[in-house]
């Protein structure tokens, strides 16, 4: 009988600005691009600008979709470019599942968080992403938290992010085992600018941790 070959984890780069950033990622293989649509993000882009740095991205690419407790509105108007939508702030379960896209909800690692209650709470969520919690700041710290903190049998896909860089990604795969991982600020030049032998080295991380 053939024996199956582990999952391998998935890559999505977040905070995407530039066209050669998105060619570079795809190049590259990676999962998922993130693009930022909270205004007060350094890495934030315009309705306009998503409607043509997505239509750069092939298919079977995701494009996700940030947004930080925006209106409906505001939300609705990026879903023609958008096949995921990520929920960064307070958002309620009810709230995430109105669009009709497949979403996933970001969840800041505070001190008094229960996952496992967030597990039901968001059991519609596609995947729950775990990041550093700062108060005041919904995303992007660059900061890691303990990810000894994680259940290893969480009852919903993690997608891990939080200060990950080519320096720590092997740990963090080997230890959180995660679906997936999101990288923004450890694979920049500056905020919304990637760093392409960052990108290069960091997707080679990835798939080394997986191999071993």
């Amino acid at each position: 009988m053939k024996t199956l070959s582990p999952m391998r984890t998935r890559v999505k780069f977040c905070g995407l600005t530039r066209s050669d950033d998105i060619k570079r990622a795809v190049m590259l293989g990676a999962d998922a691009l993130g693009f930022v649509m909270w205004p007060k993000s350094a890495r934030s882009i315009t309705l306009e600008q998503l409607e043509t740095l997505s239509g750069e991205v092939p298919a079977f690419v995701t494009r996700v979709g940030l947004f930080v407790d925006q209106s409906v509105d505001v939300i609705q108007q990026c879903l023609p470019y958008l096949d995921m939508i990520q929920f960064h702030g307070d958002e309620s379960p009810a709230f995430c599942a109105q669009f009709g896209r497949p979403w996933i909800k970001a969840l800041r690692m505070r001190d008094d968080i229960d996952l496992s209650q967030a597990v039901v709470d968001y059991h519609q969520a596609q995947a729950l992403l775990l990041d550093a919690y700062r108060p005041g700041t919904p995303g992007g710290t660059g900061e890691v938290f303990d990810w000894s903190r994680i259940p290893a049998k969480l009852a919903k896909p993690v997608i891990l992010a939080g200060g990950l860089t080519v320096d720590n990604i092997a740990s963090a795969v080997h230890q959180v085992a995660p679906y997936a991982v999101d990288v923004s600020g450890g694979i920049e030049a500056a905020h919304g600018r990637k760093d392409v032998e960052k990108m290069t080295l960091f997707i080679q991380q990835v798939a080394l941790a997986d191999a071993r």
